[in-house]
């Protein structure tokens, strides 16, 4: 079972630091030398946790990329230039007072979700890629915003969505950098253009609430006219409705009702019993509307 780098080295310094503290108390000159060789070997040696890529460069070029875990350096010759972090990191960023298509200033408040796939690139070909990405994110927003109306924006995020992580995609990806996702969080027009389109919304709503209740009425019209043809080949029928909304609404209504004997007269079928059902009822006096006491003058 072998040693880890770290711990061997720990190990090899300890020993050194004994033999060392030894030899010191009887030569201070010996000690020093196995002092020094001791303290190289511990600042020789690196650690890279499981998320980090340590760009080393050897007399200022590029040499290799280390980690994850610990590493060795040759001293005054090899230096970590850059420690990258592999890991999906999310940035926000933002494109105030921006004019859309249909020239309508608007404040947008994104996302951006982004790593590192060459750790090389990002720390040769780029210098900071952590604002350099922030910048691309920010011009490739202003420009969909000024290629977009404003109902767009609104209402197809989405879609907006998919085109700026394209356009930062390529980008960035000379930067060995992967952009994963992109999304807009908020998106802030003016207070009056707001009130002007709530106003809008409003009248639209009305205007559909005004044409579905007249095609309501016209759908009862229709009904109506069909009704009235089939009363008009049975007349039969027409009596028995009349004399059944009489009948109904002497049931239902509590008030008293005069119903002229003309008309009852005019339903013709059934006439007499209608008249005497009605007197009983109290809605006629004995002998129709003619027996009705005379209006005083």
């Amino acid at each position: 079972m072998g040693f880890h780098p770290f711990t061997l080295v720990l190990s090899i310094a300890l020993i050194g630091a004994g033999i060392a503290g030894a030899y010191i108390q009887a030569d201070p000159v010996m000690g020093a030398a196995f002092v020094a060789p001791g303290f190289l070997l511990l600042l020789s040696v690196r650690v890279a946790r499981q998320w980090e890529r340590a760009v080393v460069l050897r007399l200022g070029r590029f040499h290799h990329l280390k980690g994850p875990g610990a590493f060795w350096l040759i001293p005054f010759l090899d230096t970590v230039a850059f420690w990258v972090d592999g890991r999906t990191i999310a940035t926000t960023f933002n494109a105030e007072q921006t004019l859309t298509r249909d020239t309508v200033p608007m404040d947008v408040d994104a996302v951006l979700f982004w790593r590192v796939v060459d750790a090389r690139k990002a720390a040769l070909e780029v210098e900071y890629y952590q604002d350099a990405i922030v910048w691309a994110a920010q011009t490739a927003l202003r420009d969909v915003i000024g290629k977009s109306e404003l109902a767009r924006m609104l209402s197809d995020r989405e879609d907006v969505d998919v085109v700026l992580k394209e356009i930062i995609d390529a980008r960035t990806e000379p930067w060995g950098i992967e952009v994963v996702a992109v999304e807009i969080r908020d998106v802030q027009i003016p207070q009056a253009l707001q009130d002007a389109m709530s106003m809008q919304a409003q009248a639209e709503k009305e205007r559909q609430a005004r044409v579905i209740l007249a095609d309501s009425e016209r759908q009862i019209a229709e009904m109506f006219r069909e009704s009235a043809k089939s009363y008009q080949d049975s007349p039969v029928a027409l009596h028995l409705r009349a004399m059944n909304v009489l009948l109904e609404g002497m049931r239902n209504n509590a008030t008293v009702v005069i119903v002229p004997s003309s008309a009852v007269e005019t339903m013709g079928l059934g006439g007499q019993a209608m008249k005497e059902l009605a007197e009983r009822m109290g809605a006629l006096p004995p002998g129709g509307v003619s027996a009705l006491p005379p209006k005083s003058g």
